[in-house]
């Protein structure tokens, strides 16, 4: 989703329409997990981008792209620009942590 969203529209107050712009990203992050995994994938993963301009947009990971756009409308912005894209996630297994004790603990006692 490519899309430029008008913050100040006549005859709507701007905190509805704030709300309207953010219940819409939710809305398609939504729909977009909803979509079946390809073979070998494990789950949807979200390019995302927000700014003024679609030129002038930066990289927002996708936990932060509501507060992104609260902080821009914040700035009395006129619109905001938001962009999501989705691709393929694959998780990536857990390192194996060492242990910090020895398992022989009766072998690290001083005698």
């Amino acid at each position: 989703m490519r899309k430029n969203f008008p913050l100040h529209i006549e005859g709507r107050h701007p905190d509805r329409v704030l709300d309207a712009v953010k219940n819409e990203v939710r809305k398609y992050l939504k729909r977009e997990r909803r979509r079946d995994l390809p073979e070998g994938v494990d789950f949807w993963d979200f390019d995302c981008k927000c700014g003024l301009q679609a030129d002038a947009a930066e990289v927002v990971h996708v936990a932060a792209l509501v507060t992104a756009i609260d902080a821009l409308a914040k700035t009395q912005a006129t619109s905001v620009y938001v962009e999501i894209l989705a691709k393929h996630g694959k998780r990536t297994p857990k390192p194996e942590l060492i242990p910090l004790v020895s398992e022989n603990l009766e072998d690290d006692l001083p005698e």
